[in-house]
């Protein structure tokens, strides 16, 4: 993916076409979704609105009459009469605004929890491939700023503008009820309001997306380099890191001032055109006083009801930015919301044999990465390995050691052939089935930021503390364990940077170990490992490894030459088969390396597994 996001109209993110931009509000329809089922809620919302805009409105009746009948006929009692009623409403307004503004608030919270879920659960269930062309900093964008929006809008903004609405339409009535020919001279100038709403509306619903997608840019890159912190900082990277994050943050603030700007010229020519037609209703209306065609009443309650209308149409002006800005959000969010998993389960998933054997067939398979479709990954391999039977993979770089494991775990689908679990070709399981009896053990064992307990019980979330200790001590990690502050309760750090590479590696075993796997698969981790780890971590290993199915990408010859069967791939195809002495004999590529590796030079070199 580039560094830019991907704008125009040809292909977009995920291979989709670009969707057409926000030109309408249709894609905050999908919020109310959302939102039905705290229908009730949004009823008392609603009942609380409709309260208050009338508890407003009224003011100016009652300001009509204590003008003309309290202070123009000298009425005191009238007046303290009226006085009462005023703060009768007042009371009725604030009570009304409270009730309006908490169950408002408490649907806009719960809506954008419930989003933030659903679009969540949506992105965990994508295969590898959504993320090979896909970056992790924008979807955590959408998770959380454009989730923030939605928000704003359903908590706020919704609120804003409906009360608004209310007060434009019924300040709007109350004025013809007040007098037709001053109503009519005050919507001379609504033609003249409304084409600047819909020009710089369009405008800034534009700048609002491109925004966005700047600050999903900002967002991606600083995720980036503090994910890699120690190699920014090993290769001296700091200053040109810097200068290319300050450059995204320049480009986000260039867009964002063009957004404001849009929008501050929108809000200011709706207030100009607005109120300079009050001034001269207030102009017109003054005449009508002086020359008795209207009470002194008649024009305060007009005027009332102007400036109501008069900051109901400014408020509208100033909340449609949000309303603008939330389309653009939803159109983001619905992009991932309708995006569907490349690999999912069939309508009829076949099951899994019970017991599981952990039988594997790879029968003429055929693979392309989605980012590499003109190069084939693996080439017409096939390869059957019996339950119990422990294989090892070798090969040259770039051979498809790793795309066998990517395949058994279904993370893609093959092009052509089929890939079996027990027999069952795995396009016609339930992936997450399939997957309950695969171990793995990475060459890079990942370390989530929490302790040593839940990391080990992520193999098995149901396991119980004893379950997780007995876990740990097979793999050979309770002798560090022990030694850190809270034993199993230690932190281990973000990425578990506060473990060593042998260390991250008996973490990774006790998992697999913890699981119970029937198939396990093991990208070698002894590779990178001193001698004193690789000799604690082979041990933890040769206790996983007992009894099930166990295939191996080698790095080293010397971790396999007592496998049951060692597999040489080259070129995507199955190239020999065999034991290591057999090999020696039968394939020149096999005995090229091992001549190379088991020479005397006191560091053998190493044969890299397939990125």
């Amino acid at each position: 993916m580039s560094d830019q996001p991907h704008r125009g109209g040809g292909p977009g993110r995920w291979g989709m076409p670009d969707r057409p931009r926000s030109k309408n509000y249709a894609y905050l329809k999908r919020l109310w979704g959302f939102m039905a089922p705290y229908s009730a809620r949004l009823s008392a919302a609603a009942t609380a609105l409709v309260i208050t805009s009338a508890a407003t409105l009224s003011i100016g009746v009652g300001l009509k009459f204590l003008i003309d009948r309290g202070l123009s006929a000298g009425d005191s009692d009238f007046l303290t009469l009226g006085f009462a009623a005023l703060m009768g409403i007042i009371l009725v307004i604030a009570t009304g605004t409270y009730f309006r503004f908490y169950f408002i608030s408490w649907v806009g919270e719960r809506v954008v929890a419930d989003v933030r879920r659903a679009v969540y659960d949506q992105v965990i269930k994508q295969s590898p491939g959504f993320y090979e062309v896909t970056k992790t900093g924008e979807i955590l964008s959408r998770l959380t700023s454009d989730t923030t929006l939605l928000q704003t809008v359903v908590g706020s903004s919704l609120s804003i503008t409906l009360r608004n609405m209310l007060s434009v339409v019924g300040g709007l009535v109350m004025m013809i009820f007040t007098n037709v020919q001053l109503t009519g001279l005050i919507l001379l100038v609504v033609p003249a309001v409304v084409v600047p709403i819909i020009w710089y509306g369009r405008k800034v619903r534009k700048l609002s997306r491109e925004s966005q997608d700047r600050v999903a840019d900002v967002g991606s890159y600083g995720e980036e380099t503090l994910n890699a912190i120690r190699t920014v900082q090993a290769f001296v990277h700091e200053e040109h890191d810097r200068s290319k994050f300050a450059a995204e943050v320049e480009g986000a603030f260039a867009v964002a001032m063009k957004r404001i700007l849009a929008r501050g010229m929108l809000g200011s020519v709706v207030i100009l055109l607005v109120f300079g037609a009050i001034a001269v209703v207030l102009w017109a209306g003054g005449r009508g006083v002086i020359s008795g065609t209207i009470t002194a009443g008649d024009l305060s309650a007009f005027i009332f009801y102007a400036v109501t209308v008069a900051g109901g149409v400014g408020a509208l002006s100033e909340v449609l930015g949000d309303l603008q800005r939330a389309a653009g959000a939803s159109e983001r969010l619905v992009e991932l919301l309708d995006t569907e998993p490349a690999i999912r389960p069939p309508a009829n998933p076949k099951p899994m044999p019970l017991p599981h054997r952990g039988e594997v067939e790879f029968d003429n398979v055929v693979f392309h990465y989605p980012s590499r479709p003109d190069t084939a990954a693996l080439n017409g391999l096939s390869l059957k390995i019996a339950p119990g039977e422990h294989v090892a993979l070798v090969g040259p770089s770039g051979a498809g050691k790793s795309t066998v494991f990517q395949l058994l775990l279904r993370f893609y689908d093959p092009k052509s052939g089929a890939v079996r679990i027990d027999g069952v070709d795995l396009r016609d399981a339930d992936p997450r089935e399939a997957r309950k009896q695969i171990g793995l053990v990475p060459q890079d064992p990942v370390i989530f930021g929490t302790n040593a307990l839940e990391n080990i019980r992520y193999g098995r979330p149901d396991a119980s503390d004893d379950d997780v200790r007995a876990a740990a001590e097979a793999a050979q990690a309770m002798e560090f364990i022990t030694r850190m502050p809270d034993g199993m309760k230690t932190f281990l750090g973000e990425k578990g940077v506060r473990l060593s590479g042998g260390q991250k590696q008996r973490i990774a075993i006790a998992r697999a170990i913890l699981k119970n796997p029937s198939l396990l698969l093991l990208d070698e981790a002894t590779s990178a490992l001193d001698a004193e780890n690789e000799r604690l971590v082979q041990m933890a290993l040769e206790r996983l490894i007992g009894g099930r199915t166990t295939m191996v990408i080698a790095h080293r010859l010397a971790t396999v030459v007592n496998a049951d069967r060692i597999a040489v791939i080259d070129d995507g195809r199955l190239a020999a088969s065999g034991r290591h002495q057999d090999l020696l004999q039968s394939n020149p590529l096999y005995a090229r390396v091992a001549a190379l590796q088991f020479s005397a030079d006191p560091g053998p070199m190493r044969m890299h597994a397939a990125q």
